[in-house]
């Protein structure tokens, strides 16, 4: 089996923004930039204006998703950013199967974060509010400013972490 293209850059990608996220707590917009770039110019020469025209869905994809849930202040505009590059360099199809590991991941990251900052009740408290709030088609952060990733009082992780190993993970599933 030999790797791909996609993979590589893909792959650098993320390594380089999940160590950034963690040093800095922040991805670069140069890094995300560049990954829009080489996902768009790695598809078009692959791929011709197929693999240009799904580079550009791809991009879409993530930056929509995510776009989303930074309205709702549920992620940073570095993570809007670098899903949209992941799905430059992936495609829309690659990037629902690295969103979703990334999604999983994440959710393993924050339980451990939550309980090793004892806080699984504050925490299922919260899950409920921010559901019955946006049920009722409210941003939660409206009526709860700690719910935002922006308050000083909210827990917070890297998301970059996930992101890397959901991208890892996807990549691998494709393999097997």
């Amino acid at each position: 089996m030999t790797v791909n293209a996609t993979e590589i850059c893909a792959a650098a990608l993320v390594a380089a923004a999940c160590v950034s996220d963690i040093r800095a707590r922040r991805i670069p917009n140069w890094l995300t930039f560049s990954g829009v770039c080489a996902g768009l110019l790695l598809n078009s020469v692959l791929g011709g204006v197929a693999g240009a025209g799904r580079s550009l869905a791809g991009m879409l994809a993530g930056f929509g998703v995510y776009l989303l849930l930074y309205c709702l202040r549920a992620m940073g505009a570095g993570d809007v950013k670098l899903m949209a590059a992941i799905g430059a360099i992936v495609g829309p199809a690659g990037w629902f199967s690295i969103f979703l590991a990334t999604s999983i991941a994440g959710g393993v990251l924050a339980l451990g974060a939550v309980i090793y900052k004892s806080r699984l009740r504050e925490t299922l408290w919260n899950v409920f509010f921010i559901v019955s709030e946006l049920v009722q088609l409210r941003a939660p952060f409206q009526r709860r400013s700690d719910l935002s990733v922006k308050d000083s009082r909210s827990l917070k992780m890297p998301h970059g972490v996930a992101v890397a190993a959901g991208t890892a993970a996807a990549l691998l599933m494709t393999r097997i």
